[in-house]
């Protein structure tokens, strides 16, 4: 059986903690942050985890080698 090839979209959107948690950036601080208050655009700098429900699929399916 072949290696499990990382989808490198994935790999681009998503890292590993070491605790084994998957981590994101935040959408919605690219553009129009006009309208967007000061303390949701401080919010949305840091990085987000990802819920339980999402993150075996991401860790199994498109992060095998992470």
């Amino acid at each position: 059986m072949p290696k499990m090839k990382t989808r490198k979209s994935a790999a681009k959107r998503f890292s590993l903690t070491g605790t084994g948690k998957v981590k994101y950036k935040k959408q919605n601080l690219r553009h129009i942050l006009t309208k967007k208050s000061a303390k949701r655009k401080r919010k949305l700098r840091h990085a987000g985890i990802l819920a339980k429900a999402n993150m075996r699929t991401v860790k199994r399916k498109l992060l095998p080698n992470g």
